[in-house]
């Protein structure tokens, strides 16, 4: 039997190998001991959405038959719906918890679970060690879905976006008379953002916004590797902006005019000056440790809070509950924001940009402009690559025990391991080694003050990464 385990953000495998229809009901069984583990006064009750990946809606459905089959209520979606609208459900609802059926922004291949909580966020560490703990202890219950009592299925779409359009200024946004692109990458964004802002002023295209369970033969997460269409597009100057949403439309990205990536980090710096400037928005900002320098920058001018946290919205939202948090997000994409959802949101961040755009009058790309010429433009590098496991512990240990002074002339002067081992150097640039929590390999990062310093810092990482001393 395969070993079943939780990464960053839940659990994810490969298709027809671990993701299997038996593996998804020991993992169900597991969930629903979990559940009764906690001595509930009632029958639990569960949300469960998914995406439009390869046997999605039918792993959903299984996921669902078992939890039946333990006496736990289940609500689930008739159709594909984005992550969010799952925690939005759990909330809205007063739910136990909820399950969303998706691997997010990993290959065609994959397959995964996503658990949240009673307050829409992702399951921390305690609650997924748990259910492993329960994996194969007990026999699996199963119920059919139509025969069992206390099956609900409903659109969990339609109250999500209702109540995602409650947060904006949608009339504002569409009276503005900006194009924008929308990439859906094939997955569950769909075609919802051009369908709120149908009828205005704004012109949205979609493309890549149709079910397609290869996803056109790359994952569907928001980097520039996946984005040749969509930046080809934005070469040619026909659209003010693109933004781009991962698998299951929690994640964001986006492409100037001229076909330039914005990374994640610069859309959260864009969104975060947006809330203090235009919406006299007030409170923290929190960060993961991959992420963009010019968070630190325009928080400082703003006068606001930065919290850094290791990779993972899950530590995001857990400052979230905390304290009055702003806006918080990662690297990759993921964001979530103050009187919202515990959750991150890439349909919610695309819109917040055209906001933005809208209550200034400005396009992106002047938008843009602003920012570089106050805060100076950085350059942003990340590359994946295969790495052999047993190389895995000799890397990082090698970089904790002889860490490198200087890289070309450029002075080390801080270090920090809290997840991974990042080097700050003297003009504050800065190199990240980190392995990956939910696929098998070694991501490496940089950012600077040059394209061409970034893409040497990120070489000279993988010099050091396969030319370890014996």
């Amino acid at each position: 039997m395969a070993q079943i385990k939780f990464g960053t953000d839940g659990w994810r495998a490969l298709m027809d190998t671990d993701f299997t229809f038996e593996n998804v009901e020991r993992v169900a069984q597991a969930f629903s001991d979990h559940l009764y583990s906690r001595k509930p006064t009632k029958a639990p009750r569960i949300v469960i959405g998914y995406d439009w990946r390869k046997n999605s809606e039918n792993f959903a459905k299984t996921f669902s038959e078992v939890l039946l089959g333990n006496g736990i209520e289940v609500l689930l979606s008739s159709a594909a719906c984005p992550t969010p609208a799952v925690s939005y459900a759990i909330v809205s609802e007063h739910l136990d918890a909820g399950i969303a059926v998706t691997a997010s922004h990993n290959p065609p291949g994959y397959n995964g679970i996503k658990i949240k909580t009673d307050f829409g966020g992702s399951a921390d560490k305690d609650i997924t060690d748990a259910v492993e703990t329960f994996i194969g202890k007990n026999p699996i219950k199963k119920k059919t879905f139509e025969s069992a009592s206390g099956a609900v299925t409903r659109n969990l779409n339609e109250k999500y976006l209702r109540f995602l359009q409650s947060y904006l200024k949608v009339d504002e946004i569409k009276k503005a008379p900006y194009r924008v692109l929308v990439d859906s990458m094939h997955g569950v964004g769909d075609t919802h953002i051009q369908n709120i802002l149908s009828g205005g002023a704004i012109k949205v295209t979609t493309i890549r916004g149709h079910r397609d369970i290869t996803f056109g033969g790359s994952a569907p997460e928001p980097i520039p590797h996946n984005l040749g269409v969509t930046i080809e597009r934005m070469k040619k100057k026909e659209f003010d902006l693109a933004v781009v949403t991962d698998g299951d439309a929690d994640r964001i990205g986006a492409v100037r005019p001229g076909g330039e990536f914005i990374s994640p980090g610069i859309i959260l710096t864009l969104i975060m000056l947006h809330m203090v400037q235009d919406l006299k928005k007030t409170g923290s900002v929190v960060t993961t440790i991959s992420n963009t320098a010019l968070i630190y920058k325009a928080a400082r001018k703003l006068g606001l809070k930065v919290h850094e946290t290791p990779v993972g919205f899950k530590y995001v939202c857990e400052i979230m509950r905390k304290e009055n948090v702003l806006i918080g997000g990662e690297e990759s994409g993921g964001i979530g924001f103050q009187g919202y959802l515990y959750e991150r949101d890439g349909l919610l961040s695309a819109l917040l940009l055209m906001e933005m755009m809208a209550m200034r009058k400005k396009s992106f790309e002047e938008i843009l402009a602003d920012v570089e010429k106050e805060f100076g433009k950085l350059y942003y590098v990340r590359n994946d690559i295969n790495y052999p496991n047993e190389l895995k512990p000799r890397l990082f240990d090698h970089l904790k025990r002889q860490p490198p002074k200087e890289f070309d002339g450029h002075r080390v002067k801080e270090i920090k391991s809290q997840d991974g081992v990042k080097f700050v150097l003297t003009d504050d640039s800065w190199l990240l080694f980190r392995l990956s929590g939910t696929e098998p390999i070694l991501r490496i990062y940089s950012e600077a003050t040059s394209q061409s310093l970034a893409e040497m810092l990120v070489g000279r990482g993988k010099d050091l990464a396969f030319n370890l001393p014996s």
